[in-house]
């Protein structure tokens, strides 16, 4: 068992940055790890994805060419860039390991939440206009 603590989260302006961290106190260095986000009122939605070596990334969308997934396996942590920040990106953001020990998620497997077995409490980010 893993267990995953998310920080980085607070407010910020529209335009502004932040870069969210995931430590996790547990093996992850050989599982594909995920971030979602759930806003108040939405299910909680893929946000990126990143394989066991970071080699291999996706992203949702609507984040795509503002957010950043990486890892350092050596500190048990990923990370979640996030540039030109817009309300709309305003929500609780979780990072999840991948279930079943696998390295790697494909484009439709990585973007489903039952694809991963351990979450984070969550760190809350909002953006104000």
């Amino acid at each position: 068992q893993v267990h995953l603590v998310e920080s980085g989260g607070g407010l910020v302006q529209a335009g502004g940055s932040l870069r969210l961290s995931c430590q996790a106190s547990g093996g992850i260095s050989t599982y594909a790890m995920g971030w979602f986000r759930q806003a108040p009122g939405n299910e909680r939605e893929f946000v990126a994805s990143i394989s066991w070596n970071g080699a291999a990334s996706g992203y949702a969308d609507s984040v795509k060419g503002r957010f950043t997934i990486s890892r350092v396996n050596t500190k048990n942590t990923v990370y979640l860039q996030m540039n030109s920040l817009k309300r709309d990106d305003t929500a609780v953001y979780y990072c999840a390991r991948a279930s079943g020990d696998r390295r790697f998620l494909g484009p439709e497997m990585r973007e489903r939440p039952e694809e991963y077995s351990s979450w984070g409490q969550g760190t809350q980010v909002t953006v104000s206009s």
